[in-house]
């Protein structure tokens, strides 16, 4: 781990932390790009997954009145299914395959048509819901683009949006570090990142989710929607690009 290194990494959980705290989502593929380019693969989801644990568990408590905690009651009884089917197969993704997975969540979430009815207040349509975004970040190590369109055509206002959304994610990196970190970790290298980077990269995400919460309170609900499907469109190309890159 070299000083430059460590620098770049602390700046990038910063930058993201804001992203993520203004649309929940953009920051940590953007986080998952950089690791998986900069570290292995094991060290890249251990990483992500203590930092956007942090910097969403933080937003969940900074948005805690507008969490609709039955959302979040459903949606994880799929992610527990994703779990141990995927304890079962042992699966473990190489680089180019985050890569690949990471920049088609976007395209895939916004081909998605509304005729499907996908409104994450439906138990049915969130466990569902819980199982496809667990499985997506075991595999890509994020999936909040696909879980945004659960919520995208829900009832539900930008900050109950962001609110629920933070739970749920923070359980699903939780659910990530469980799988990378103990159940799965005899499949890959150790993740050789110094303890002191995961007690730096804490704190910046939660400055950064403060900066995210404040610049959130200035939008109105059609900014953060549109936004949101830009930003996808060019990250999620940069990074299909960048895993072809590596399959070739």
């Amino acid at each position: 781990m070299t000083a430059t290194l460590a620098f770049t990494t602390a700046i990038v959980v910063l930058v993201t932390a804001t992203l993520s705290g203004i649309f929940g989502m953009a920051g940590g593929m953007i986080l998952m790009g950089f690791l998986t380019a900069a570290y292995s693969v094991g060290a890249a989801m251990m990483l992500h997954g203590v930092t956007q644990a942090v910097s969403n568990g933080y937003r969940a408590i900074i948005n805690r009145k507008d969490i609709v905690w039955p959302i979040v009651a459903t949606n994880m009884a799929g992610g527990v299914a994703a779990l141990v089917l995927f304890l079962l197969v042992s699966f473990v993704p190489d680089k180019a395959t985050v890569f690949l997975v990471l920049g088609a969540i976007p395209f895939v979430a916004f081909s998605i048509p509304k005729s499907w009815g996908l409104d994450v207040t439906k138990p049915a349509v969130a466990i569902g819901g819980g199982f496809v975004v667990t499985a997506l970040t075991l595999t890509a190590g994020v999936a909040g683009p696909i879980l945004d369109i659960f919520f995208v055509q829900s009832p539900l206002t930008r900050h109950q949006i962001v609110a629920t959304k933070a739970v749920t994610q923070t359980l699903q990196h939780l659910t990530k570090l469980l799988y990378f970190g103990v159940l799965a970790a005899h499949l890959l290298p150790d993740a050789d990142i110094p303890w002191w980077i995961y007690v730096m990269v804490a704190p910046l995400a939660m400055l950064g989710t403060t900066f995210g919460k404040m610049l959130l309170d200035r939008m109105n609900d059609g900014q953060f929607k549109n936004w949101s499907r830009y930003i996808l469109y060019v990250l999620g190309a940069v990074l299909i690009v960048r895993g072809l890159m590596l399959l070739g």
